[in-house]
């Protein structure tokens, strides 16, 4: 048959190629469009008014899946045993809106755990868990309404600072409670109750450092007093012993009679 288009090509092989390149391109976008829906076997990805929801509640986790889908709006992670939630935990997530994570045994949180959905994340529970307290910058620039209630807080400045840059859920505003705190008085109580009634944690741990800096202080000078005494008496000793040593020795006098007496014997 007459190759095609003078290029010494036979059209079969024009078509061949041509079949492959679609394959090739239609088996490509069917593994990107996998690598976006793949769903995590303990977990269950489901659509819903075209959002993608992934359930992983109550299915024992102790971390975070890593392979979770890139398309989740909807993360519920509750009812595990979660204990910490690592930095860039959800960074793959861009869309993600919701983020429940109650009910777990978190106790720590890293400064960068929600870094990445900071600007899409709306929703986020992390009440019932075993938080004492959080890095400042853990939340910041987070505009998601918040739930906190029902944590062993400690009520100290850093958790002042960080409730004061949080959307509490109104809701659930008066169960952050206080269970330990630098004032025991303030113990067992609502931590914007404390906070609204005028009490500012971080007044307190300026003091506590004013009392440990002075106490510090106090100390270097104590030590630098005992020695200065232990040196004066010190060298007043070897004074005395030295002072005892000149007078025990005989005077130029005595050695002149010693020496006549010698002379006259021999």
């Amino acid at each position: 048959m007459q190759d095609l288009a003078g290029f010494g090509l036979p059209w079969k092989a024009l078509m061949f190629n041509g079949c492959a390149l679609l394959w090739g391109l239609f088996f490509g976008m069917c593994l990107a469009n996998a690598s976006v829906m793949a769903c995590p076997s303990v977990c269950h990805c489901i659509e819903k008014n075209g959002l993608t929801v992934v359930q992983c509640m109550s299915r024992n986790l102790e971390k975070i899946p890593p392979d979770l889908p890139r398309d989740t709006v909807i993360l519920l992670l509750a009812a595990n045993h979660i204990t910490h939630i690592p930095n860039h935990a959800f960074k793959e997530l861009h869309y993600l809106q919701e983020l429940d994570l109650s009910n777990n045994d978190i106790e720590t949180v890293d400064v960068g755990a929600f870094q990445g959905v900071s600007d899409s994340l709306l929703v986020l529970d992390l009440s019932n868990n075993r938080i004492e307290s959080v890095p400042k910058e853990a939340f910041s620039r987070l505009r998601a309404k918040i739930s906190l209630s029902n944590n062993p807080w400690h009520c100290e400045c850093t958790l002042q600072e960080v409730l004061r840059e949080l959307r509490l859920e109104p809701e659930t505003v008066n169960e952050v409670i206080c269970h330990t705190a630098v004032q025991e008085e303030y113990a067992g109580k609502p931590v914007i109750q404390v906070l609204d009634s005028g009490i500012n944690f971080c007044n307190f741990h300026h003091k506590t450092t004013d009392v440990a800096m002075f106490v510090t202080m106090f100390g270097w000078f104590t030590m630098v007093i005992a020695y200065v005494i232990y040196y004066v008496r010190h060298n007043q000793e070897d004074a005395r012993r030295h002072l005892e040593y000149l007078k025990s020795l005989p005077s130029n006098s005595q050695i002149s009679k010693d020496l006549d007496t010698i002379s006259t014997v021999l």
